[in-house]
């Protein structure tokens, strides 16, 4: 467990510091209060120095808020010609902007409360997000305005019409199905004689729902992470299908062999920063290779690998069309054929977005594959 430290009233006082993305405590903090100006937050955040608040909770929103806009005021560097260098000064922005944000802290006492005047009642959230709760913490005001907006997500959950318009609610860290052009894609594709399919990193675990909807009979889905294999189990329990679907823990494939292997994996090979960015992300696309060059060992006579993959990646400089055909060669698959869905999100429309053009350009590809 890691610690944060600071004094107050001349006392020298340690907590428990809780971040999701593993930052490390800031090493300098200072108490604020509604007295504190959001030009003083501002350059204390910018200078490396923590506020941990002691004031009005609705007051320390409005301070976060007025943080922002300093942020955004700063004169955005122009779109370079190369997408890549693009994508990255993006993110190097969004990676400053949550740092310098990420500064304004908030206590947590022993029993989920936030000790603030006006403060909500986060005492299920906390639990929901970070277990039993038995000392006092502080927590990033952002990372928690984060679980409690993961929380009521998971409260109305996400209607899937490939289920009917059944809903898969999203845990906090659990990529959400919001976006579903991957989820119509193997919704409609043509499906291959078999009784047993693989859902490889199942996350909500909606990809294996949607083939069970579909009539496969028996489904086996794995992920590597806690969270994602609780909230599967969850939501596959809810819509009655947890007799068809095993959820197991496992670094990409179970044991055997199956007629259909599924898999959606992150779509850009960048470095995450933090859980929920690991569906996104896809490091030296480590999954994508591994996942292309175990399949062979996993499928039976005839089988189909299905790998939901984004373009998005080519339309930024970050991969080409030639290198994913080389990487499938590489692994001795073919390519028996490929569907294709143009996104609906909302970023592939806005205009002020520093990657509209790929976003506007982007397509989302079922890749059917075979040895």
């Amino acid at each position: 467990m890691t610690t944060i430290e600071w004094t107050e009233d001349d006392v020298e006082r340690t907590a428990l510091w809780r971040s999701e993305s593993a930052t490390p405590p800031p090493r300098k903090v200072v108490v604020a209060d509604d007295r504190t100006r959001a030009d003083d937050a501002y350059r204390l955040a910018c200078e490396g120095t923590a506020l941990l608040w002691r004031g009005d909770f609705h007051n320390a929103r409005q301070l976060l808020a007025a943080m922002a806009r300093r942020i955004d005021r700063r004169p955005a560097k122009a779109v370079s010609d190369d997408p890549a260098q693009t994508f990255h000064r993006h993110r190097a922005a969004q990676n400053h902007r949550a740092r310098i944000l990420g500064m304004l802290l908030v206590p947590l006492a022993p029993d989920g409360t936030v000790p603030l005047s006006r403060a909500p009642d986060v005492r299920e959230v906390i639990g929901q997000s970070y277990g039993d709760t038995t000392t006092e913490s502080v927590v990033a005001l952002r990372e928690l305005l984060g679980l409690i907006g993961a929380y009521e997500w998971r409260k109305k959950g996400v209607a899937i019409p490939a289920l009917d318009g059944d809903r898969i609610f999203p845990s906090y860290g659990v990529f959400s199905p919001a976006r579903g052009e991957y989820i119509d894609l193997v919704g409609q594709e043509d499906l291959p004689s078999t009784d047993l399919a693989f859902d490889i990193g199942t996350g909500t675990g909606v990809l294996a729902a949607v083939l069970v909807k579909r009539g496969i009979p028996r489904v086996i889905a794995t992920d590597q992470d806690v969270r994602a294999l609780d909230c599967a189990r969850e939501n596959l329990a809810r819509l009655g299908f947890a007799d068809r679907v095993d959820v197991i823990e496992a670094d990409l494939f179970p044991p055997g062999r199956s007629g259909l292997v599924v898999c959606n994996p992150p779509w850009l090979p960048a470095k995450p920063t933090s859980p929920v960015e690991f569906a996104v992300y896809d490091p030296g696309s480590r999954m994508l290779l591994g996942f292309l060059d175990g399949l062979s060992e996993h499928l039976t006579e005839g089988g189909e690998g299905w790998l939901i993959l984004s373009d998005l990646a080519e339309h930024l400089g970050l991969r080409t069309r030639d290198q994913l055909l080389a990487m499938f060669a590489a692994a001795g698959l073919s390519v028996l054929g490929r569907s294709d869905i143009a996104p609906r999100h909302r970023k592939s429309r806005d205009t002020s977005d520093p990657l509209h053009a790929a976003r506007a350009a982007e397509i989302t590809s079922l890749w059917r594959l075979g040895v």
